[in-house]
């Protein structure tokens, strides 16, 4: 007939489970703990994506500005040379009219 198994079969049978329940309870701690590392990490990714875009924005920004201040200081040599040309042009025009006794 069916005989069943011994006392200490059974505490073997019952030592090796818990065993078993105990290697695979702190494999799924490890499991847990890299999702949430994971997690923060593609937290942290979102963040410096953000911070990262709202740097060009603000980069692009400052360019706009720095080519306009770039422009201004070079129109104002344009002028100043304009200026500058007249007035050696009239006073040219000036000697050469008093030349000739205009």
């Amino acid at each position: 007939m069916d005989e069943g198994i011994s006392r200490k079969e059974h505490e073997e049978f019952a030592r090796r489970q818990d065993d078993e329940n105990h290697r695979q309870n702190r494999r799924i701690a490890e499991l847990e703990e890299s999702v949430r590392q994971i997690g923060a990490l593609t937290t942290s990714v979102e963040k410096l994506a953000s911070s990262m875009e709202s740097m060009v924005k603000e980069q692009e920004k400052q360019g706009t500005r720095l080519e306009i201040l770039e422009a201004r200081d070079g129109e104002k040599w344009r002028r100043v040379a304009s200026h500058v040309v007249t007035a050696v042009v009239g006073a040219v025009v000036c000697y050469l009219m008093t030349q000739l006794g205009i």
